[in-house]
């Protein structure tokens, strides 16, 4: 009879969490087997799209940052520069650091509260890492800066990556999106980044026919919207990438075109009506700018989807 010596239990415990798509985001546990979290977005920077996120002073900051932790926020993801890939937006590495430890100061003295810093600086995210933060979120998937994967793995923090590809594709939207973001997985990889600490962002808003900024994913396949439609609805084509999935519609302006509303403060309905969509179509996470609507939204169809699989519609823990 062979004797063979057991997996280590650290080995056990990865090849779990790898098949059902499980991720630590800071303390917060994300993917299959687990509420839809909810990513609530605080921009410091008045440049932002959408001026219902901004708040660029310590007071309202702090304000902001208890409402949404309030109303059911599992992270409070923090924007210094806006990222609008149609806008070009960037300001001084000197100015967003600023910005980030303002923010920083004010809202960790808030308990039990999960950071997330979205930047596509190396500089910023060490800076956001060492003064409270435990997530970066990297709409460039890794890609703009060579510094900023190893800054992640050194402070032992998450990831959440969007998809980002500088080339201009003919591709199919899936089939981008996945390569772009099997790019960012082999790059992490290279890095010594755990992948447990990985939640993907397939970048809605990002892939246009024209756009300005770092973020921008040129592509000549189809209008933006359409893209951004197709991408959601099929969104379970992404599970061959093994890692929870993250989406951030809210208020964006693929709903604005579909809706012909110009104004991101007219687009609540249209972004919670995306929402249950792309949560029923296998999303793990959801970015908003409006907590509590969404949260009521998710859960919603949380309970249907219970419900559709045999289980009871009770309250979500």
């Amino acid at each position: 009879m062979t004797y063979r010596r057991p997996m280590p239990l650290q080995h056990q415990v990865t090849i779990v969490m790898t098949l059902k798509r499980i991720a630590k985001l800071g303390s917060v546990k994300v993917g299959s087997g687990f509420p839809v979290r909810i990513m609530a977005a605080i921009n410091v920077s008045p440049e932002s799209f959408y001026g219902g996120s901004v708040a660029n002073t310590p007071e309202k900051i702090s304000t902001m940052a208890s409402k949404v932790s309030t109303e059911g926020a599992d992270i409070i993801d923090i924007g210094a520069m806006s990222t609008a890939p149609y806008l070009k937006n960037e300001i001084s590495q000197e100015v967003e650091l600023t910005r980030i430890r303002t923010a920083l100061r004010t809202i960790m003295e808030i308990d039990d509260v999960t950071v997330s810093v979205d930047t596509l600086r190396a500089s910023v995210a060490d800076v956001a890492l060492k003064n409270g933060a435990s997530i970066i979120n990297d709409v460039s998937g890794l890609k703009n800066d060579a510094r900023m994967a190893r800054v992640i793995k050194d402070y032992g923090a998450s990831l959440l990556a969007m998809a980002h590809s500088s080339r201009t594709s003919k591709m199919a939207p899936i089939v981008q999106v996945r390569q772009a973001l099997s790019e960012t997985m082999r790059i992490a990889e290279r890095a010594g980044i755990d992948e447990r600490y990985i939640v993907l962002d397939p970048g809605i808003g990002f892939f246009r026919e024209e756009g300005a900024g770092r973020a921008y994913s040129p592509q000549k396949v189809m209008p933006w919207y359409e893209w951004d439609c197709h991408v959601l609805a099929n969104l379970r084509k992404l599970e061959t990438l093994r890692r929870p999935l993250c989406v951030g519609l809210s208020r964006k302006s693929f709903l604005g075109k579909i809706l012909n509303l110009g104004n991101p403060e007219e687009r609540l309905p249209a972004s919670l009506a995306a929402t249950a969509v792309t949560v029923m179509n296998g999303a793990h996470m959801v970015r908003t700018h409006d907590v509590r609507e969404t949260v009521q939204a998710v859960r919603v169809v949380e309970a249907m989807t219970r419900r559709r699989r045999g289980q009871r519609a009770g309250p979500v823990s």
